[in-house]
């Protein structure tokens, strides 16, 4: 496990607002720091379709753009390069990270 002191300055270290943890399935657990600054946590898209769950009880939100903010208590799916963002709580943040590859297609 890692010691407390890594997972709050390792975010700093690395220039982004968490910590990834690659579990053996291929999932990712990712650790947003109680210290983490709301201002880091910004608007973005990913590459493809993912599922995130939180690890534990929090009160951060989670908000898809043109969409009022939600809690982040339930599993979110979230389609490929779709706007939205987190927002911070008072305490840390863990949630795991299911991503789900789109099918490739080899034209010739």
């Amino acid at each position: 496990m890692l010691s407390n002191w890594v997972l709050e300055n390792l975010p700093q270290l690395t220039g982004k607002p968490y910590t990834d943890i690659i579990e053996a399935d291929g999932t990712t657990s990712r650790l947003f720091s109680a210290s983490t600054k709301p201002e880091r946590l910004k608007w973005h898209m990913d590459d493809e379709d993912r599922l995130i769950e939180p690890l534990g009880p929090n009160n951060w939100q989670f908000q898809f753009e043109d969409q009022l903010p939600v809690p982040l208590n339930k599993s979110i799916f979230i389609k490929r390069h779709q706007w939205h963002r987190l927002i911070k709580g008072d305490g840390p943040l863990m949630i795991s990270i299911t991503k789900h590859a789109r099918a490739q297609t080899n034209k010739t």
